[in-house]
């Protein structure tokens, strides 16, 4: 079971540091994704340890793609019939905390990974936070982005 108010609590805990029980990959095109996955473990608390399609960390040479890449998240998210969280694709009105968004260009390539940390009923730019890494943030709005596209994954599990 997916426990939102843990998985809020450390990416507010963690939005302006870094954890070091995990790589920091900002030197490796940013750790946006990583700092997601570490929210959404903390809220869900199991990894899915299959090789190559799963979604876990152990080390930085015992991990997956899907742990710190954009694209890779959002497909195992999207795909995952096993343990981990999975998502459904919302729209943003429907955003509640424990939640992720993705951020990409017009071209339909997705570069940066949000935690949502509070979320407005209905939710709308103008009424939901968000805690990230690369560009470290602790409840910034997310009007304050330039978004050209967005997903927005709603956490089921």
């Amino acid at each position: 079971m997916y426990d939102r108010e843990k998985a809020v609590a450390y990416a507010r805990k963690w939005a302006l540091g870094r954890n070091p029980d995990f790589m920091d990959f900002q030197t490796m095109g940013g750790d946006c994704t990583s700092f997601v996955s570490q929210c959404l473990y903390a809220g869900c608390g199991e990894m899915n340890l299959t090789p190559v399609y799963g979604w876990y960390f152990r080390s930085a040479r015992d991990r997956t793609a899907s742990w710190s890449g954009v694209k890779y998240l959002y497909q195992f998210l999207i795909g995952n019939r096993g343990a981990g969280p999975r998502a459904v694709e919302v729209p943003e009105t429907e955003l509640i905390p424990g939640d992720v968004i993705q951020l990409g260009r017009q071209d339909g390539t997705y570069y940066h990974s949000l935690f949502v940390v509070e979320a407005g009923r209905p939710a709308a730019r103008d009424n939901i936070l968000i805690c990230a890494h690369t560009d470290d943030s602790l409840d910034r709005p997310l009007d304050t982005y330039f978004i050209e596209q967005m997903r927005c994954l709603h956490i089921q599990q």
